[in-house]
């Protein structure tokens, strides 16, 4: 349980299908292939990798081989460059897919008073500008190794399960939040440790265990839907035909720059 201070709330929010409507990397990638920072073989070992995750979740060993295999495919990219190419991909690639409803609580909590905290598995260089984006106050994200300017494989601090908890109470620590007066907001079972660091946890588009066990326990559930459902009908078809889609616009973009 969360220990009450004197100090003032704060929200934390999940990123990946809690605000925006599906995966902050995947929605990036374009941008990262166009640039010349993803290869072809790289774009689709992430698109695999993300699709499983979107379409049936994740556990645990899921999203350490998914951590892994996006580690390896960031291999050598420039940091700098890579945090410059995802802001400036933001305005096409990420407003759009960000939910109306997530918008309008992280207002919310600013009108309260209260700081707003983007927490996200996704590289520090992807959820920084997106934190900006948002207006979020701080970020709490992975961090890749950097060696003379580039990612190794290796990772200096990777924001999954309890690392999040962690983060989250070191950062209130620093900041002087009352984590029992916060809010947690996360669509995730692997994000329990971080809804249970604060007073107010709330599932967000949870998947079927984290939708069970919030109403167990008698925690809030809210379903975002602007702009896109993130659970359409036929929804294993639909995550289909985004893959082929992807895959056949790759291999056009592929094509393209070949020909050049």
């Amino acid at each position: 349980m969360p220990h009450a201070s004197a100090g003032r709330p704060a929200a934390f929010f999940d990123l990946d299908k809690t605000v925006i409507a599906g995966s902050s990397s995947l929605a990036l990638s374009k941008a990262f292939y166009a640039d010349g920072l993803l290869t072809r073989a790289g774009a689709l070992r992430g698109l695999y990798a993300q699709l499983g995750y979107l379409s049936f979740g994740a556990n645990h060993d899921q999203t350490e081989r998914m951590k892994d295999r996006l580690a390896q495919i960031s291999l050598g990219w420039d940091a700098a460059r890579t945090e410059a190419v995802a802001a400036a991909a933001l305005e096409e690639h990420v407003r759009p897919v960000v939910y109306q409803e997530a918008l309008e609580l992280i207002a919310e909590h600013h009108a309260a008073g209260e700081d707003v905290v983007v927490v996200s598995a996704s590289s520090e260089a992807v959820v920084r500008p997106i934190g900006e984006l948002l207006g979020a106050d701080h970020v709490i994200a992975t961090r890749p190794v950097v060696a003379d300017g580039r990612f190794t494989d290796q990772l200096e601090f990777y924001a999954y399960g309890p690392t999040k908890a962690t983060a989250i109470r070191e950062l209130a620590r620093e900041r002087g939040y009352d984590l029992a007066a916060s809010h947690a907001y996360s669509d995730s079972v692997t994000d329990l440790p971080m809804l249970e660091a604060v007073g107010h946890p709330v599932a967000v588009n949870p998947d079927r265990a984290l939708r069970r066990h919030a109403l167990a326990r008698g925690w809030q559930v809210r379903d975002f839907s602007r702009p896109v459902p993130v659970r359409p009908p036929h929804r294993r078809r639909a995550v289909l035909v985004a893959a082929v889609v992807a895959v056949v616009a790759l291999g056009w973009l592929a094509g393209r720059r070949s020909r050049r």
